[in-house]
């Protein structure tokens, strides 16, 4: 398996596909501010990849400073269960060496979360993977989501900083630290 930077308009394509049916519409920002930000170097698209060049998924990292935000990652459906999601998250770290790697989730003890199967499996996925919780959650756009890393700290100010750095200022704004709340063993 391998993961690289997408290079072809091929790549580009089926990425944006993968993009446009894996999540939903109140995630995504549009796809231009993605391509966008990656010219500009502050992101990377990746496209997920196995020996013979099949397109198996889609990774797109923000990039500040010493920070890698896994922003959305996504396994084809056909080939999800094959352990390509594990393998892939190996091959960031090893692309990141030396960088903190964070990611975003849908918090799955949210009170009257609408899938919350789907989110739990989610954050068993990332926890069996070696992604550790940090103490604090965030409201992203009116989503409590809690943010998970690769066994380093972020705290919440620097995790702030990136929507800061790379972004309009009114989407900062719309980023805060999330009300405490009892929180079950993660």
């Amino acid at each position: 398996m391998q993961l690289g930077l997408c290079s072809k308009k091929e790549q580009e394509e089926q990425i944006r596909q993968l993009y446009e049916s894996a999540f939903p519409a109140s995630e995504k920002k549009p796809f231009a501010v993605i391509l966008r930000l990656c010219r500009e170097g502050n992101g990377e698209m990746l496209a997920i990849e196995d020996d013979v060049g099949v397109f198996l998924g889609l990774a797109i990292c923000l990039l500040y400073r010493d920070l890698v935000l896994l922003d959305y990652f996504a396994v084809s459906p056909d080939c999800r269960g094959r352990g390509v999601g594990g393998q892939t998250l190996d091959l960031l770290r090893a692309r990141y060496a030396g960088r903190r790697l964070l990611l975003e989730i849908e918090d799955p003890d949210e009170p009257g979360a609408p899938n919350r199967t789907e989110r739990l499996r989610r954050r068993a996925f990332y926890l069996r993977n070696r992604m550790t919780p940090m103490p604090y959650d965030v409201m992203l756009f009116g989503v409590r989501m809690n943010i998970l890393t690769d066994r380093v700290t972020v705290a919440y100010p620097e995790y702030h900083a990136i929507f800061d750095a790379l972004f309009p200022p009114g989407i900062g704004r719309r980023i805060t630290l999330a009300p405490p709340q009892d929180r079950k063993e993660r």
